[in-house]
C-alpha cells in the first residue's frame, strides 16, 4: 500500500513529465505580430525566440501570475 510520500513523489514525477511534454510540444507555426490579449506589437526578438508565440511578455507574465495566485487559493 502506498503511503503519502509515495503519492507525493508520483505527483511530482507526473507534473515533471507534463511540463517536459508542454515544453517540447510548443507550436512551430508562425508567431503573431500583435498580442492576442492586448493588441500591442510583439517584438521580433520574442517572435524568433519562441516560434508560435501569440502574446506579449507583459500579458504572459500576467497570465502566469494569475495562474500562480489561483493555485495558492485552491485547497
Amino acid at each position: 500500500m502506498a503511503d503519502s510520500m509515495d503519492l507525493v513523489q508520483q505527483r511530482v514525477q507526473e507534473e515533471l513529465a507534463r511540463n517536459l511534454a508542454n515544453a517540447t510540444l510548443r507550436p512551430a507555426g508562425a508567431s503573431e505580430f500583435f498580442c492576442l490579449s492586448c493588441g500591442d506589437e510583439i517584438p521580433e526578438a520574442r517572435r524568433r525566440a519562441l516560434p508560435g508565440v501569440s502574446v506579449c511578455v507583459t500579458c504572459k507574465e500576467i497570465s502566469e501570475l494569475k495562474g500562480a495566485h489561483c493555485k495558492k487559493a485552491a485547497p
